[in-house]
């Protein structure tokens, strides 16, 4: 089994805290299997199983649970003495008024330690954040790095096989369990379907699935593109939808929350400022936009991109597109105060590209790294700008 340090070494501090540890993530990215990983540290250390209470709401089992008052009183009837309590409540947005079920324990019960997990733009909603305000801490869960990836499935990082594999079907952990194309598509197509079907479709009670289908392969289609809500509007009208900008934001609102997109702000270099228009999209993951492409093949530079992108929000960086007085940079990366730089390409195969991605430095004067990564094998660094082997970036613990 893969153990995702990466997620563990940061909720691990919170085990014992009375605070509530929200695990977020898109369909089976792999929280529930973090979940456990959690119960089996804290059983290591000499928690006994009568004070772990362990509920998991895609189980029939759990079935009459979703009733949030006879959750309630099941888990106030599990709390026999004083000890600390860990509940983990798996997929808890099935359960209707759950966060009255956590918001009640955690003030009537002070020897307990909850984690809940979800999938669905429930989590992330304002009527969450309102009725535990304050006491909750929210960790994100994504589908697997490149690094996890080849831990998991053993493969040759350095393998071009392995790492176009990768950025074609994406990294929800399930899929590398099939090896044909046809199985790895079901299944991919199963997991999208049921973000629908159970998430955006329900909550916001859409009318028309095939218009929502429609604005995201626009998204997916132009990803790493400026958006623009008119030309997506003139695209649509010419298949013959019609759509205003206010429904058009929220379709597109209802896809970030459902984790499948996410959106990514332009922010100012020279005035200091986050920008609000001319945002960019990426895909959370690959695999997911793979099946809801039009175009036969993504551009490479695009997928390079998005698969920074997800490393960077990996490693915790916050990340915009950098605006310059001469253009942008893809990716500023901020973390712990230090500012980031970055620019993606394929290759830098002529005097032109070199030209082009490192001078899309040459206005930026505050004294902070700068990265061009590519897949090159040969280091390109010049006038202090780090050249990286995408590859290697991917890999590294360092950056």
């Amino acid at each position: 089994m893969l153990i995702r340090e990466n997620y563990l070494s940061k909720i691990r501090g919170f085990y014992h805290s009375n605070l509530v540890k929200i695990l977020v993530g898109i369909r089976r990215c792999g929280k529930s299997v973090i979940l456990n990983q959690i119960i089996e540290e804290i059983k290591s250390s000499g928690v006994e199983d009568t004070h772990i209470i362990n509920i998991n709401f895609e189980f029939i089992e759990y079935e009459e649970l979703k009733d949030y008052k006879k959750l309630n009183l099941y888990i106030k009837d599990k709390v026999k003495d004083k000890s600390i309590y860990y509940v983990f409540l798996d997929e808890i947005q099935n359960v209707d008024r759950f966060e009255d079920v956590v918001n009640s324990l955690r003030a009537s019960i002070k020897n307990i330690s909850i984690f809940i997990t979800g999938s669905n733009s429930k989590m992330l909603s304002d009527e969450l954040s309102t009725v535990l305000s304050g006491r909750y801490v929210l960790f994100y869960i994504h589908p697997l790095s490149y690094k996890e990836y080849i831990e998991l499935t053993h493969k040759d990082a350095y393998d071009m096989n392995s790492f176009w594999d990768y950025t074609k079907w994406g990294g929800l952990p399930n899929r590398c369990e099939f090896e044909n194309t046809t199985d790895i598509k079901n299944y991919l197509h199963s997991v999208f379907d049921s973000i629908i079907l159970r998430d955006i479709v329900k909550r916001l009670n859409l009318q028309d699935t095939i218009l929502f289908d429609m604005i995201l392969q626009y998204l997916i289609d132009t990803m790493g593109r400026e958006f623009s809500a008119e030309n997506i509007i003139k695209y649509l009208e010419k298949e013959y939808k019609k759509v205003s900008t206010e429904t058009l934001y929220t379709y597109i609102d209802a896809l970030c929350k459902a984790l499948i997109v996410k959106k990514v702000y332009r922010y100012d270099v020279h005035g200091k400022a986050v920008l609000k228009t001319l945002n960019k999209y990426y895909a959370t993951d690959l695999g997911i936009a793979q099946i809801k492409n039009n175009s036969q093949q993504f551009k490479k530079y695009v997928i390079l991109e998005n698969v920074v992108y997800n490393e960077l929000i990996v490693r915790g960086y916050e990340v915009y597109i950098g605006k310059t007085k001469n253009g942008e940079v893809d990716f500023l990366a901020q973390k712990d105060g230090l500012h980031k730089y970055i620019q993606v390409t394929y290759e830098l195969n002529n005097e032109e590209v070199i030209e082009r991605e490192f001078g899309a430095f040459k206005t930026i004067t505050e004294d902070s790294s700068k990265y061009v990564i590519s897949l090159d094998k040969e280091d390109f660094s010049q006038n202090e700008i780090v050249h990286m082997n995408l590859i290697d970036f991917l890999i590294s613990d360092e950056f």
